[in-house]
């Protein structure tokens, strides 16, 4: 869970984006990095081997306020993709405090979606998280493609407790700022029970 660093007075808490394989997450962190005040950002890392990728970089926004004197700084994460990198995922997940589930709209991804969900549940589990238990948003990303389920098809499959959703198109930038401002503010409600 988070790291409180008592000389610099923040509270570091981590995000992990997770989904199927090109679905959007990489783009949503790409696109929060180049929007994002470079004097309350660190560098981006891109974990890279020969067949997977995962991102990371830490921002410390400005306008989310402090608790009990702390300001507090986020760590954003993407998992790679694909089933068998799973060992990856499981690691990436360990100490989260957030999780974003970047589903891809288009009608043939809808297996690959609830696997990854599956997957994700499963993941948790295994770190001792249950997903119904810990900040949770999902984002329906790739909105403007031509062949994509309705959203309360998405819904009825992907969320049905209803969690917080919203719609991306992340290139343009379109929902990615709402989906990241939902799960830091759960974030911060679950790190306040605990103040």
């Amino acid at each position: 869970m988070s790291f409180i660093n008592y000389s610099s007075r923040e509270i570091n808490c981590k995000i992990v984006y997770y989904g199927p394989g090109l679905c959007g997450k990489t783009t949503n962190l790409q696109y929060v990095y180049a929007k994002t005040n470079p004097d309350a950002k660190g560098k981006m890392i891109s974990l890279a081997t020969e067949t997977e990728r995962t991102l990371f970089f830490d921002f410390l926004p400005l306008s989310l306020g402090e608790i009990r004197g702390f300001k507090t700084r986020f760590h954003l994460y993407t998992v790679p993709g694909q089933v068998f990198y799973d060992a990856s995922r499981k690691l990436i997940l360990k100490g989260v405090d957030g999780v974003v589930f970047v589903a891809d709209s288009q009608i043939e991804r809808m297996e690959a979606n609830l696997e990854s969900v599956e997957n994700l549940r499963v993941n948790l589990g295994e770190q001792g998280y249950d997903l119904d238990k810990i900040p949770y948003v999902v984002q329906y990303n790739k909105r403007d493609l031509p062949n994509v389920a309705t959203v309360d098809e998405l819904r009825r499959l992907i969320n049905p407790r209803s969690v917080p959703e919203y719609q991306a198109v992340a290139p343009t930038g379109v929902g990615v700022f709402d989906t990241l401002k939902a799960v830091a503010k759960l974030v911060l409600t679950e790190l306040k029970k605990g103040a």
